[in-house]
Order: C-alpha cells, then sequence, then structure tokens
C-alpha cells in the first residue's frame, strides 16, 4: 500500500514549502483557475507567517542568551573568564499586514484542487512542490499508538490517529486480568461509556489496540495502556 505526501513535517521545512509554492504559484494560476485573490491570500500568508517565524526563533534565542547570563550572574564564571556580553532584546521590524488563521489549510487546499485537475501534470507538482515522494506503508508492521485521557464525567477517552488506516480495534481489560472487545472504530477518538466504579471507589482499566484495513486486522498490537477512574 502506498501514499502521496507533500508537506514536510519540520516546522522549518514546511515554511520552505509555503515559500516555494507562494513564490510559483501565479505561474500556473490561469492553467489550473487559481483565483488571483487565492493567489494572493497565499503570498500574503507567506509573508505574515515568515514574519512571526523569524520573531519566535529571535526571541527564543534572546531568551537562551538570557538565562546562561542570569545563570553566569547566579554561579559565575570559571578562574580566568571574563563575564559575557550583556543580552539584548532583539530589534524587530512592524508586522506586515496581518492575514486570517489558516495559512497552510488554505494553501493546501488549493495545492489539492490543482492536483485533481485534468490538465495537471508531475512536472507541474514537482515545480510546485506538490507531487510528494512515494511512501510505502507495511500493512504487516502498522501499529497504533493510543494514549488515554479523562475527559467529562470522568470517562475514559482512548487517543488515536488513523496513519491511512480504515479504522481499529479496541480492547479492554476492566481490572479482571482479562482483556475484551470494546469496540471497532473508524473516527478518532473513542470514548469509553461503560458504568464506571461505584462511588467513591477507583479501578485501573487496561486498553490496547489493532488496526483495521479492508475489513480485517492487520499489523501489529499497540502497547497496553493503562488509567486510573474513578466512581462519581
Amino acid at each position: 500500500m502506498s501514499k502521496q505526501y507533500f508537506l514536510p513535517r519540520a516546522e522549518m521545512d514546511k515554511l520552505n514549502w509555503l515559500k516555494n509554492f507562494s513564490a510559483k504559484l501565479s505561474t500556473y494560476a490561469a492553467k489550473y483557475n487559481i483565483a488571483a485573490a487565492d493567489v494572493a491570500d497565499v503570498q500574503a500568508g507567506t509573508v505574515f507567517y515568515s514574519y512571526w517565524f523569524d520573531y519566535r526563533n529571535q526571541f527564543n534565542e534572546y531568551l537562551s542568551k538570557l538565562t546562561e547570563y542570569k545563570n553566569e550572574l547566579m554561579n559565575g564564571i570559571a578562574a580566568g573568564a571574563s563575564a559575557s556580553v550583556q543580552p539584548t532584546v532583539p530589534v524587530i521590524a512592524a508586522a506586515p499586514a496581518a492575514v486570517q488563521p489558516g495559512i497552510f489549510k488554505r494553501a493546501l487546499a488549493i495545492a489539492n484542487t490543482i492536483k485533481t485537475k485534468s490538465t495537471y501534470t508531475i512536472a507541474d507538482g514537482n515545480d510546485l512542490g506538490i507531487e510528494g515522494a512515494q511512501v510505502i506503508i507495511d500493512l504487516q508492521q502498522m501499529k497504533p499508538v493510543i494514549k488515554l485521557q479523562l475527559i467529562a464525567g470522568g470517562k475514559p477517552e482512548v487517543v488515536w490517529s488513523k496513519q491511512g488506516m480504515d479504522g481499529i480495534e479496541i480492547y479492554v481489560d476492566r481490572a479482571t486480568g482479562t482483556f475484551a472487545l470494546l469496540a471497532f472504530d473508524t473516527h478518532p477518538d473513542y470514548t469509553d461509556t461503560a458504568a464506571l466504579p461505584a462511588t467513591g471507589t477507583s479501578a485501573v482499566w487496561r486498553y490496547k489496540a489493532i488496526y483495521r484495513h479492508g475489513d480485517v486486522e492487520v499489523g501489529l498490537w499497540s502497547d497496553v495502556v493503562s488509567i486510573t477512574v474513578t466512581g462519581v
């Protein structure tokens, strides 16, 4: 099984992708019938996001230097060394015109629209950075990662992600030592609505899960996770 992904994972790589897509989008706007307003929105969003990305990095660097300088004042320095230069707050230019949140969401919507056009070519996709590399998914090695959290009413919620699978089977052990099928779930996340222990008492419930694809179990079982539930 394989899927196509073109948006990088790392934040800096995402920004570089957005810069390339923004810079080249106007070249392809006529061919793929992309409105001028949408092109302008992507370009303005790139400028605005880049500003705050750089602002955050400069401020984090300043905070790091500030912490080091403060620790030096508190703990001293090595014999023969000289005191560090005092950190200074970075001078940041005025922010560019603001745009609405969801910059990447809107850019990706345009990218995905382009890929649906009958006129779409791989060469165009590579230039725009939307063709992506093929990712092979080994169904035998797919392993869910599940997490637990208590939500309103003290009910456990099983947090999981699809990773391209059709759904998941969730099993639970309610302090009996035996796992039993809890649910087939196709849309994360899943809330366990079973009755809680008696009021004022607690129990440790354990959960595990396995993916489903093509209506059959695939891959490996998740690690067993547990949570303490209390009757209310």
